[in-house]
């Protein structure tokens, strides 16, 4: 029997959130100490078994089943393939970063910890789960802690409205979601939640053209498409820094992945139908996106918004239904995953030393926190998708399997990177050059160790990915073929 590390990993956030809250209140220090050593643990099994996948062998590896509820068919049931090993990665990288993010938070950091954990392992299991039924059971367990989180943690003057806000849209697109999903489980009639089962069920190409919708759209809401979208920054920006990383950098690939696994691979005739359609919506997302974060005033808004343009070539990627355009979007899930995590690290730091996030008052930070305005920098060539970064690998695929199916929408699209360029430029000379403004001289100190680490490791991985892009993409494929066959063959 072969060791259960997706299991391992999957639930090694939730039982060190038990153990941490069963630590005194009063010793935060044991605490954070073991919410550290809990994501350290969990990072190096997602590094493991991201590299111990075999590109050769494919299909899904490391799977692991246990009969739950057999009345109704319901297993545990998870696994590995190209498409869900790198968000399994990424989602290991942001913990661990986040934690060392939140090192500092001194109001109630034990059962801070918790809810953030928990939130892990409900994102752990949508990547993983081969059940259709646990799926959306981790799916509600990834959404539920994100209210309190946002909630008791965030920011003062908009953190209960963004919070509610957050929710409701999430649970609603889940809830449409789901009644796609049973109408699948009972038009089936396999009496089994199992996907890779539903995959072969033969529906008919009018029940997936009806219900292609309310699958796609359900997730979609969580993947930020556009007009369900304007939840996203609201909760990006009251969020505390770590729930931001996690909430931007994974919670939205999470709907993303969803509106995959469950539309585009077990309804793909509904998907070639839809899609047409679908495409405009994401080119929305694109351009709107970007040229709305151009004109925000306050920085995290920026990158708020700058999260609803790059998701959406995410979804735009899908859309195309081309190997090229699915490559890169498994590709730019993971880069934009590490980006915006570094992205809103560094709002957060500006923000913890100068207590505003107005980019008009800001000014010469560059001088006292250098690293953090490297950091940036290397975040917003990622965004720009400069050649040599990870931004590249990803778009550059993108754009072509969307020239190779709707060449006036790759035009239009291509606008977003020019807009993407301004504010990028336009935020690191106001942040980061120019004069300090006077109040802060003498009164912003640069950032702490744990934060220079968490900033050096997420930019590595970035230029890494850009440099080497051979330890991804070959994987990635493998998991392409399988939806392309899919595809041809439904």
């Amino acid at each position: 029997m072969q060791f259960p590390i997706l299991s391992f990993i999957v639930f090694t956030p939730i039982v060190a959130a038990l153990v941490i809250f069963l630590i005194p209140e009063d010793r935060k220090d044991e605490v954070r100490v073991a919410a550290l050593a809990a994501s350290a643990f969990a990072l190096i099994l997602s590094i493991w078994v991201y590299f111990a996948y075999d590109i050769q062998v494919g299909g899904y590896q490391f799977v692991e089943q246990v009969s739950w509820i057999p009345a109704l068919g319901i297993s545990y049931k998870v696994g590995l393939d190209g498409m869900n090993a790198p968000l399994v990665l990424l989602t290991g990288v942001v913990m661990f970063t986040g934690v060392l993010i939140s090192w500092g938070i001194d109001d109630r950091p034990r059962e801070f910890f918790t809810f953030l954990f928990i939130l892990a392992t409900g994102v752990f299991g949508v990547f993983v789960s081969l059940d259709l039924f646990m799926l959306f059971f981790f799916y509600e367990i990834a959404v539920f802690p994100m209210y309190l989180l946002i909630a008791i943690w965030g920011w003062k003057e908009t953190r209960e409205y963004a919070a509610m806000k957050l929710t409701l849209y999430l649970f609603v697109g889940s809830v449409i979601a789901l009644v796609g999903a049973l109408a699948m489980y009972f038009t089936a009639g396999l009496g089994t939640f199992d996907m890779l089962e539903l995959e072969k069920a033969g529906f008919s190409r009018e029940f997936q053209i009806l219900w292609f919708p309310f699958v796609f759209i359900g997730f979609g809401v969580l993947g930020g498409i556009f007009p369900f979208h304007n939840w996203s920054p609201d909760g990006h920006v009251a969020a505390p820094t770590a729930v931001s990383m996690f909430h931007a950098g994974v919670l939205m690939k999470l709907g993303a992945f969803a509106a995959l696994r469950v539309g585009l691979m077990l309804m793909p005739e509904g998907a070639k139908f839809h899609m047409s359609w679908i495409i405009l919506l994401t080119l929305v997302n694109v351009v709107y996106g970007a040229f709305i974060a151009s004109v925000q005033t306050d920085f995290k808004y920026v990158i708020g918004f700058s999260s609803v343009s790059h998701m959406g070539l995410v979804l735009m990627g899908f859309a195309t239904l081309t190997r090229e355009g699915l490559i890169g979007s498994g590709i730019q899930m993971f880069s934009h995953g590490v980006m915006t995590a570094l992205f809103f690290a560094v709002v957060g730091m500006v923000y913890d030393r100068a207590h505003t996030r107005e980019i008009p008052k800001l000014g010469g930070f560059r001088k006292v926190m250098p690293m953090v305005a490297i950091a940036f920098i290397i975040g917003g060539l990622v965004s720009m998708g400069m050649p040599g970064f990870s931004g590249f690998i990803a778009e550059f695929p993108i754009f072509m399997g969307v020239w190779k199916s709707y060449p006036m929408i790759a035009i239009i699209a291509a606008i977003s990177i020019v807009i993407t360029a301004s504010y990028i430029i336009r935020v690191v000379g106001r942040v980061f050059y120019g004069k300090m403004p006077e109040e802060f001289e003498g009164h912003v100190h640069d950032v702490t160790v744990l934060d220079k680490i968490a900033l050096v490791f997420l930019s590595f991985i970035l230029i890494a990915l850009g440099v080497f892009p051979g330890w991804m993409v070959p994987l990635v494929e493998s998991g392409v073929s399988t939806i392309l066959r899919l595809l041809g063959g439904a």
